[in-house]
């Protein structure tokens, strides 16, 4: 009887400490929720941009329909709206399994959509904006562009303190912007990686290289942030993102891709624009891509949208 009345008593605080720890649970999964929220309404950019005629039905997200997003980082310098240092194009395909990235250098000479001549590619975020930049993205692939995410450089280096850093991984050393990266696996804070993805005239792959840099910075972040360690931090984290990175993504639609396009994000390609060449034009560079190379690459593209 004694026996049954202990087992009763410890049965029922059990089950009185597991009621605490879910009410626990719950409250920081709510207060996680509530400042996530917060951030990406912070972070939700509406953009006026006439629908593309290369997008015949909207992107259903329940439905799994692939789709596409343009990814700039912009160096803002006061009243100045700067330029797109950086463009990648994403592709998702669910049914494939498959997110593709593609890097477009810079300097590439194509046609700004809204200004009717051929300048840098770059230069159409600073003469209309994310509208602008991307009409003249889609413009150049031939396939929709349905959604952007903007990153402020300069803040950049806030998002990355904020995961504790990232690793990557160096493949020749060099010094930039007083910091010295030598060759090999590094674990780099927000300044440092700033300088490490900004780099480019000491790298003998110019602006390859410093794609190869970003997109390895982009994932170090990815990598932390998705991280068991990061759980504890989500308040520097959300701030981070919310101060720094623009999108015309809502909030519940990166709740849906992150429900039905989880298997599509373990799988990532990376590709860049290879076969071009660089030339003096009015004494500009700019960076050419032969007509071959384009059509392949839309190609590619067009396959991975199902289009």
């Amino acid at each position: 009887m004694r026996r049954e009345r202990k087992k009763k008593k410890w049965l029922k605080w059990l089950l009185i400490t597991f009621a605490v720890l879910l009410l626990g649970a719950g409250a920081y999964v709510f207060t996680v929720y509530q400042s996530l929220n917060s951030a990406t309404d912070k972070m939700h950019q509406p953009i006026e941009r006439e629908t593309s005629e290369k997008r015949v039905e909207q992107v259903k997200f329940n439905e799994q329909d692939p789709f596409s997003v343009l990814m700039l980082g912009v160096d803002e310098r006061g009243d100045d709206q700067g330029r797109s240092d950086t463009m990648i194009v994403m592709t998702v395909n669910p049914k494939e399994e498959t997110t593709k990235l593609l890097s477009i250098p810079r300097d590439t000479r194509t046609q700004i959509v809204g200004k009717g001549f051929d300048d840098k590619i770059n230069h159409a975020y600073a003469f209309g904006g994310i509208p602008m930049a991307m009409d003249t993205v889609e413009n150049f692939l031939d396939i929709p562009i349905d959604y952007y995410v903007q990153v402020n450089m300069e803040g950049f280096e806030d998002i990355v303190d904020a995961v504790g850093g990232v690793t990557v991984n160096n493949s020749f050393a060099f010094e930039h912007g007083g910091h010295n990266f030598p060759q090999g696996q590094l674990t780099l804070s927000g300044n440092e990686a700033l300088s490490f993805s900004r780099m480019r005239y000491e790298d003998p792959d110019g602006d390859f290289g410093r794609q190869e840099r970003q997109r390895q910075i982009i994932q170090g972040v990815v990598r932390e942030g998705a991280s068991i360690n990061s759980l504890w931090n989500y308040g520097n984290i959300f701030d981070a993102l919310g101060n720094n990175i623009k999108t015309n993504l809502t909030f519940d639609q990166m709740v849906d891709i992150q429900s039905e396009y989880r298997a599509a994000a373990s799988s990532f390609e990376q590709t860049s624009i290879q076969n071009g060449y660089g030339e003096r034009i009015d004494n500009i560079y700019y960076y050419i891509v032969p007509d071959e190379e384009i059509q392949s690459i839309q190609a590619s593209l067009k396959d991975h949208l199902d289009i």
